[in-house]
């Protein structure tokens, strides 16, 4: 299939199609993650997002159930520079290209990607739109300039679970690959020590639930839009902020939510939960000019001098200068930019991260911080 890729302005990219064949819409952003493709395409943080992966060679390892980071993909497509029709993996369930079609993913392929991501980087992101229907390019720009923008829009509550339910770590579907996630991992040192954590998800991914559960934790997942009360009449030991999509400004109910909570459960936060964080505290968020989006982002800790090197995939950030220095400590700093990615209340059993510690796909530095997590929920109790 010929496939065409149109930028809000006016920019034109030819390729060809592989996925599923149509059109998809949405905010194009780039990532520079070596691996994981499959992880980037089932996380719910990008949905509204068309991704351009850095990585020249994509869908060579194929796909398979234990990588998902939810049920389904929820990018809007795929942009990559060589699309591999072949699986060479003993891990490998599915072709890439059959896997794309059957969850309705459009992928453009055989385009210069560092050309686009060139053009992202001076530009910053925009909205863009891949067809393999339209041919007129004129027509598909204007379709781009027609699509809702991120700012001010809430994509939590669309990407958000329905109902309430209990994490099940003993289902084959939740179990990783992964040796530092393997079961024998539950049922050690944390073994009859179960805190109960409350799990807001407002898009979260599936290893958020796993790191949880290796720390000796029963969760209960939760609506975004589930109130402070409901949640305290749950009894937990701790409450869980996720990742997700979309701005943190319109997500005024969890703000009011984590407001409540503060000074009667531990709050750890990750990525959109960060930033909810940083606005129940006062604080403003903006949007970056393209995002931190990939697995390899330094990332200084303050509080140990170490540098952490760790996985992002945020389009908005915490204002450090909003935030009141005398109640709140900056913990992490992105060496980058100096972009704000952690802080802790000095008093109330509270922190949060901007970037995914959880990695998936990523390195495993900041495994610590879900044992941070662990260790406050036991203070408070105790």
């Amino acid at each position: 299939m010929q496939a065409i890729l149109a930028l809000e302005d006016g920019r034109i990219f030819r390729g060809h199609g592989y996925g599923a064949p149509g059109e998809c819409q949405g905010e194009v952003v780039f990532n520079t993650s070596l691996t994981g493709y499959q992880e980037i395409a089932t996380d719910p943080s990008y949905a509204g997002q068309i991704v351009v992966l850095t990585n020249p060679q994509i869908g060579n390892y194929g796909t398979n159930q234990a990588d998902n980071e939810a049920a389904r993909p929820y990018i809007e497509g795929l942009i990559v520079r060589e699309f591999s029709p072949i699986s060479s993996n003993w891990r490998s369930e599915q072709v890439t290209d059959e896997y794309m079609e059957r969850y309705s993913v459009p992928v453009l392929a055989e385009i210069d990607t560092r050309a686009l991501v060139r053009h992202l980087r001076t530009h910053g992101v925009m909205r863009g739109v891949i067809s393999t229907v339209e041919t007129n390019p004129e027509v598909l720009v204007q379709k781009a300039k027609s699509i809702r923008k991120m700012d001010g829009t809430d994509l939590a509550r669309v990407v958000s679970t329905k109902s309430m339910y209990e994490f099940d770590s003993s289902d084959p579907r939740n179990q990783s690959d992964d040796p530092l996630l393997s079961g024998a991992h539950f049922q050690d040192e944390n073994a009859g020590k179960r805190l109960h954590v409350v799990a807001y998800d407002f898009g979260i991914k599936q290893n958020i639930l796993r790191m949880l559960t290796r720390e000796g934790c029963r969760i209960t997942v939760v609506p975004a839009e589930t109130t402070a009360e409901d949640v305290l009449g749950l009894k937990p030991d701790g409450v869980f902020l996720s990742n997700g999509p979309g701005d943190p400004e319109p997500v005024d109910y969890a703000v009011r939510a984590i407001r409540k909570f503060m000074g009667k459960v531990p709050v750890f936060g990750i990525c959109l939960g960060h930033q909810l964080t940083g606005l129940a505290l006062g604080g403003r968020t903006y949007k970056l000019k393209f995002g931190h989006h990939g697995g390899n982002h330094p990332v200084r800790n303050n509080v140990t001098g170490k540098v952490e090197i760790t996985a992002h995939n945020h389009n908005f950030a915490v204002d450090p200068d909003s935030i009141n220095a005398n109640e709140v400590e900056l913990t992490h700093v992105d060496l980058n930019d100096q972009t704000l990615e952690g802080l802790r209340h000095k008093t109330l059993p509270l922190f949060s991260v901007q970037y995914h510690p959880e990695a998936a796909p990523g390195p495993h530095d900041s495994h610590y911080l879900f044992r941070d997590f662990r260790k406050l929920m036991e203070e408070w109790k105790g």
